[in-house]
């Protein structure tokens, strides 16, 4: 003998009644943009922090680690302004690598008053892991897109930012 369990109750104004309410985010998302474009941050942010659960380098760590491989060493407000990380995030990021001994500081060669953030023998290792899974957290990301359409996006984002 199977128990079935009373359906419960809801509000009127929370019952289907078939007037699209299910759709709505849908039809929001073609309207605005902006708020699809920030739902769908939050969905590739998501992505990201799954992918890196178990690597020991931040989203943010990763690309300060790339930027220092790729441009040389660099003081703390051009990693900032470069990679669009707020300042007072940078210096958490920075402190943790070089707790990790990923990076070290040191005078900048060109301005006396900061610090360059530089690369250690150590960094080379973490972010050759790091950039392993790269591929991996994109096609998760951006798994609904065909490559066309993930060049497609990476442009007209692009051209939103006014990077390109």
């Amino acid at each position: 003998m199977t128990v079935t369990q009373p359906s419960r109750r809801t509000s009127p104004s929370r019952q289907q009644t078939g007037s699209g309410r299910e759709q709505y985010f849908s039809k929001l998302a073609q309207e605005r943009p902006d708020i699809a474009l920030c739902r769908a941050t939050t969905l590739v942010a998501r992505a990201i922090d799954e992918e890196l659960s178990g690597h020991r380098l931040t989203v943010a760590q990763h690309l300060v680690l790339k930027m220092l491989k790729d441009v040389g060493p660099s003081s703390q407000q051009e990693l900032s302004e470069q990679l669009r990380i707020d300042r007072s995030v940078m210096v958490g990021c920075i402190d943790g690598l070089e707790d990790s001994g990923l990076v070290r500081r040191e005078r900048h060669p060109r301005d006396r008053r900061a610090y360059a953030v530089t690369l250690t023998a150590e960094a080379g290792p973490a972010l050759d892991e790091a950039e392993s899974g790269v591929p991996a957290l994109l096609d998760r990301a951006f798994e609904a897109l065909t490559p066309a359409e993930r060049r497609t996006l990476t442009r007209l984002v692009g051209k939103i930012l006014d990077v390109g």
